[in-house]
């Protein structure tokens, strides 16, 4: 089985309606005013898993400032979760500078989230390791709910996103509740080659963060029970995402688990009804 653990999918009418929703929210306007910026749908994701043999994929929310829209998105990603016959597995947003995030949150865990995320408390003008990050905490606790971070890397190159969960921030919060579930995406910021926290990390955007052969030293610093597949879909294909994985990751345990059983060992067992 394939379970990727980092897809990105928006109803229809965001996508029809890219324009209106850049012009409010500004961390939407960052990453998808450009109309060459990829908005896929849920049935999308579904084609592009038929396409290249993808199991399972989680689905991820968007870090909106208004509760309207944070609702309106997370409402869509439980019923296309509902329709998908277990194949979309869904991680609802959520706004902690928001008096009513609590609330949204025990609603959707009621009714089938898994997670929250992605997280990007810059953007949204919160700090992960205040009050506001101590409920995020006990919210997920009581909910039984993985949190998976937006981490910005210390170095490298600027693109449009980049900014949402400070490194420093991330390891700061990953110790201080260290029972919690916590993914730091993109590889957690490269948090295992420096100072590492006890946390699971996934390959989202890996192509596109590591080249000429850094790939597989970045991945191999990843303890081999906390790397987890993710494409980034659809900035990456699942299929390209696939293929750079196991060019980096030669040892069969390794890519085994980063494919299936460290997914696995966070959701529990995964059963769809697809045919594969």
């Amino acid at each position: 089985m394939i379970i990727d653990f980092h897809t990105h999918v928006f109803a229809p009418r965001v996508r029809d309606q890219r324009d209106d929703h850049a012009r409010r929210d500004p961390a939407f306007a960052e990453m998808y005013a450009d109309p060459k910026a990829k908005i896929a749908t849920a049935d999308d994701l579904l084609a592009s898993m038929d396409a290249d043999a993808v199991d399972v994929s989680v689905a991820l929310g968007f870090a909106w400032s208004d509760d309207d829209d944070i609702a309106r998105h997370n409402d869509y990603l439980l019923e296309s979760a509902a329709r998908s016959n277990g194949r979309i597995i869904p991680f609802t947003t959520v706004n902690m500078a928001s008096a009513a995030a609590e609330t949204e949150i025990a609603r959707c865990a009621a009714v089938g989230a898994r997670g929250l995320g992605e997280l990007r408390p810059d953007n949204q003008g919160w700090d992960l390791n205040d009050s506001a990050g101590e409920r995020l905490a006990a919210a997920a606790d009581e909910h039984g709910l993985i949190l998976l971070l937006h981490v910005t890397e210390e170095s490298g190159r600027e693109y449009p996103g980049k900014r949402g969960c400070s490194l420093a921030a991330f390891r700061r919060f990953a110790r201080r509740h260290p029972d919690v579930a916590i993914v730091g995406a993109h590889l957690g910021g490269d948090v295992y080659r420096g100072d590492p926290a006890a946390v699971h990390v996934d390959t989202a955007a890996q192509p596109f963060l590591y080249r000429d052969g850094e790939a597989g030293a970045a991945l191999g610093s990843v303890p081999v029970d906390r790397l987890l597949f993710g494409s980034d879909y659809p900035l990456i294909s699942q299929e390209r995402a696939l293929g750079e994985l196991r060019a980096a990751v030669t040892s069969e345990d390794r890519l085994s688990r980063a494919l299936q059983g460290n997914a696995e060992a966070l959701l529990g067992r995964v059963s769809t009804g697809s045919p594969s």
